[in-house]
C-alpha cells in the first residue's frame, strides 16, 4: 500500500469512529471518488481494522462504524494540526469572540493531554517553528473594544437559543435604552453586529443589527424562542459588503479596475457573489450584489484612482472627489 493510500485509510477510520459511522455517500463526497472505489475502500477498512461493524440504518443505507478505542493510538495530532488550533484561538480572540476562544483553548488542552510523552517534545518544537513562521503570535490592527461579560452572554443566548436583555445605545441616542431581543447570529468584520429580532416589534418585523461595542450590558433570560426557519447566517452575511447590511442599499455593484491594478484586483475576493469580466485594454469589471456603501467607501479609498465606481450611482457620488494616487496598492 502506498503512503497516500495509507493516509486515506487512516482518515477513513477516523470518519468511521463517528457515532453515525460512515456511508458510501460520505466516502464519495470526502474523497471525490466513484461509488465503486468507495466500496473498495470499505473492504480495505474492514481488512485493516477487524473491529469494523457494518450496520444497516432505517434509511436502508449501510454504514461502517469503528469503536474509537480501536484507533486511538493512531490519532496523535501533527504539529500542523496543533499550530492550526493555536491559530484558531488567536483569530477568535482577535475577532473579540472570547467565549469561543476559551472553548477552543480547552479543546487544545484536552488534545495535548492525550499526546504520548515521547512524541510531545518533538511536536512542541515543530509547532513553535510553524507558529513563528505564520506570524500569528500578535496580530496588529485596530479593533473595537470588547466586553467579556457581554460576549459571554451573547454566546450563551445563541446556544439556547434564549432571549437576551440588552442595554443598547443607538448613534443618535445620548444614553443606552433597554430592550429584549431574540438573537439569531453574529456578523464579524471591522465591527461586530448581533443579528436579532426586537421582541417589542410586531411579528414578521425584519431582523435588526446591533453593534456589539454599543451593548453596555447583556443578560440571558430563561425564556427560549423559535428561530426564524428561513434565516441562514451565511446567506444573510452575503447581503452586505462587510458586516453592515441594509435592504434599502442592496443592489448591483460594478467596479472597474485599471489595467495597472487589475492583476492585484484579480487576487481579491471582494464578495462571495462576485463575477469578473475582462475588458479590452487590460482593465476588469467586478460585479456583485450587496449593501453597505460606507464600508465599500472605506475599502475603495485604499485603491485610490485605480478603481472607478460604475454602479450604484449613490456610491459613485460618495467616492467622487476623494480618490488620490497611491504608490502602493492593497
Amino acid at each position: 500500500m502506498s503512503f497516500a493510500k495509507a493516509q486515506e485509510l487512516l482518515k477513513l477510520a477516523m470518519m468511521a469512529t463517528r457515532r453515525s459511522g460512515v456511508s458510501l455517500e460520505d466516502i464519495v463526497e470526502e474523497f471525490g471518488c466513484v461509488h465503486r472505489s468507495a466500496q473498495r475502500m470499505t473492504d480495505a477498512l474492514q481488512a485493516a481494522f477487524p473491529q469494523t461493524i457494518p450496520l444497516d440504518g432505517e434509511d436502508r443505507k449501510r454504514r461502517w462504524h469503528i469503536p474509537a478505542r480501536a484507533v486511538a493510538a493512531l490519532l496523535t495530532p501533527s504539529a500542523e494540526e496543533l499550530a492550526a488550533l493555536k491559530t484558531a484561538i488567536n483569530e477568535l480572540e482577535a475577532a473579540g469572540m472570547k467565549p469561543e476562544a476559551a472553548t477552543v483553548r480547552q479543546l487544545d488542552r484536552k488534545v495535548r493531554a492525550l499526546i504520548p510523552p515521547e512524541a510531545g517534545t518533538r511536536l512542541a518544537v515543530d509547532e513553535e517553528a510553524l507558529l513563528e513562521a505564520l506570524g500569528h503570535a500578535a496580530r496588529p490592527g485596530p479593533r473595537p473594544v470588547v466586553s467579556g461579560e457581554v460576549d459571554a452572554a451573547i454566546s450563551e443566548a445563541l446556544k439556547g437559543p434564549f432571549l437576551l436583555r440588552i442595554s443598547y445605545r443607538k448613534r443618535q441616542q445620548d444614553k443606552p435604552s433597554e430592550r429584549v431581543v431574540a438573537p439569531h447570529g453574529l456578523l464579524l468584520g471591522v465591527r461586530r453586529y448581533l443579528v436579532a429580532r426586537d421582541t417589542a416589534k410586531k411579528a414578521g418585523a425584519p431582523l435588526q443589527h446591533y453593534r456589539v461595542e454599543e451593548i453596555y450590558s447583556a443578560e440571558v433570560l430563561e425564556d427560549s424562542f423559535d428561530l426564524d426557519p428561513n434565516f441562514n447566517i451565511r446567506l444573510h452575511a452575503e447581503k452586505g459588503f462587510g458586516s453592515f447590511e441594509s435592504a434599502a442599499e442592496h443592489g448591483n455593484v460594478v467596479w472597474r479596475f485599471s489595467p495597472e491594478a487589475a492583476p492585484y484586483a484579480r487576487r481579491f475576493v471582494f464578495h462571495p457573489t462576485q463575477v469578473i469580466e475582462e475588458e479590452p485594454g487590460g482593465s476588469i469589471l467586478i460585479r456583485f450584489q450587496a449593501s453597505g456603501h460606507l464600508e465599500m467607501c472605506w475599502h475603495l479609498y485604499s485603491w485610490g484612482k485605480s478603481v472607478e465606481v460604475l454602479q450604484p450611482a449613490k456610491l459613485r457620488a460618495m467616492v467622487h472627489g476623494h480618490q488620490r494616487k497611491f504608490d502602493v496598492l492593497p
